[in-house]
């Protein structure tokens, strides 16, 4: 391998000819070896950098043009362009694991650009710190590149997804509201529902964590640039803070607006507390529901076997024929993925110590992660799993006319305590409820037929 000399402040550093990055890129690669392509930022990240980035230029443009020209705006805008369509991903090796500020991405994103524009100009007009960092400090933006990778993703990822399954189970729902079946409390027998009844707690579930998602995310679109390195805004010129929001949502087209206290903003992580705590929320939903859906559909024979879900592939590699729930088992896994997350994130966010919080890359790894396993969990179980549900009726009616807590219909007419007596006699003598209210002389054959009707139950 070839290399270049490049020089930071610390002096001159070896750097790979093909690689754009620069002197403080390579110091942070050749001194943190931790996690190496596994562990790197999010390239979520990098594209709210670019985003970032070509915002400040904008914005520096209009109120220092004589230091950020019409010419150095246009090269750095078409650099953070190539970075958003991903045609530069292969020059952001950076791992999670270095300073909790995230300065030296922030740096690897300014020699980057500045190293890809001399490129593209064939001089060396752009320098990473005077012109692609100008008006800011790696202690604004790194923040500000994690509230947005952090709304746009909810905003055009997550969100989409559980409405979709939400979708899905609105189908399911409609189909199926002709079906009784019996209801189960503790993991025992309960009283009658319709399983399109049964389906809608699923559906409500997801439309409350969708609005809470939904809700709670808009904190994320308060911004902390423009505080630059301790929250005073040293260095940027006044009006830069409100301007550069505008700019930003100028190009993701989201209402963002600058933080009204920068110190809270760059030392503080409670918005995304907040928001981890609601994606917390959807995880502990979709556990249950898969849960649900895995127990239902327990058999084939020997289980409840209540519904029947596909068969996506072969579930040992020893019993032949057996097919196992997995995308149920891989939706579970990843909420508890996320709770684990959630462990991390709340950490994190204790640790902002006087003017900055140093845990932010690991922060947001975990919280991008939690949104892109709900995202892409969500839209496996609705492919492979949601989309296929069918109820086994049959099943469903014998397990009904099985259930001994049929005889909450009988409370009104003999009481709560004859009505106990005949669920007991029943189940020790395997009778059924009418034969065992006959026997027990509470109401005649004819009445018990005349007020039982469990379908009226639901």
């Amino acid at each position: 391998m070839e290399f270049r000399k490049e020089h930071d402040s610390m002096g001159e550093v070896l750097v790979p000819c093909d690689a754009l990055w620069g002197a403080q890129t390579q110091r942070s690669k050749d001194n943190f070896k931790i996690g190496e392509n596994r562990e790197v930022m999010p390239i979520e990240i990098i594209r709210a950098f670019a985003i970032l980035k070509e915002a400040a230029a904008m914005a520096n443009h209009e109120l220092l043009p004589n230091r950020m020209t019409k010419e150095k705006l246009d090269v750095i805008s078409r650099v953070t362009e190539e970075i958003k369509c991903g045609k530069l991903d292969s020059h952001f090796p950076l791992v999670v694991f270095q300073t909790g500020s995230g300065t030296q991405s922030n740096m690897n994103v300014n020699e980057v650009i500045a190293n890809r524009a001399n490129t593209l100009l064939g001089e060396k007009l752009i320098h990473p710190n005077d012109d692609v960092n100008m008006s800011q400090s790696s202690n604004d933006t790194f923040p500000t590149a994690m509230h947005i990778s952090a709304y746009l993703c909810i905003e055009d990822n997550l969100l989409p997804e559980i409405n979709s399954l939400i979708c899905e189970f609105k189908k399911i729902e409609n189909k199926n509201k002709d079906v009784t079946k019996c209801g189960r409390t503790h993991l025992q027998d309960a009283t009658p529902i319709s399983f399109a009844e049964e389906v809608s707690g699923w559906r409500s579930s997801l439309e409350r964590d969708y609005r809470m998602i939904e809700s709670s995310s808009k904190e994320l679109c308060a911004l902390a640039l423009g505080g630059t390195a301790v929250g005073t805004g040293l260095n940027a010129p006044r009006g830069f803070d409100t301007l550069v929001a505008d700019k930003i949502s100028l190009l993701t087209g989201k209402p963002f607006k600058t933080d009204p206290n920068k110190y809270h903003a760059l030392t503080s992580k409670d918005e995304l507390v907040f928001v981890h705590g609601a994606l917390k929320a959807l995880a502990a939903d979709l556990m249950k529901i898969a849960n649900d859906i895995r127990h239902l559909a327990s058999g084939p024979r020997l289980g409840l076997g209540e519904i029947k879900i596909p068969e996506n592939e072969p579930g040992s590699s020893i019993m032949p024929g057996k097919v196992n729930p997995t995308q149920c088992e891989a939706v579970t896994m990843v909420a508890a993925q996320v709770m684990g997350n959630d462990v991390t994130v709340g950490i994190c966010a204790s640790q902002g110590n006087f003017q900055l919080n140093v845990y932010m890359p690991v922060l947001i790894y975990n919280f991008l992660q939690s949104v892109r396993l709900l995202s892409d969990a969500m839209r496996s179980f609705r492919l492979n799993c949601v989309i296929g549900i069918e109820p086994n009726r049959e099943k469903m009616k014998e397990n009904l006319n099985n259930s001994l807590m049929l005889v909450t219909a009988l409370n009104p007419y003999i009481g709560y305590e004859n009505s106990a007596k005949v669920a007991k006699l029943a189940y020790n003598e395997g009778l059924t409820l009418k034969e065992a209210c006959v026997k027990l002389g509470f109401l005649s054959a004819e009445k018990f037929d005349e007020v039982f009707h469990p379908e009226e139950m639901i």
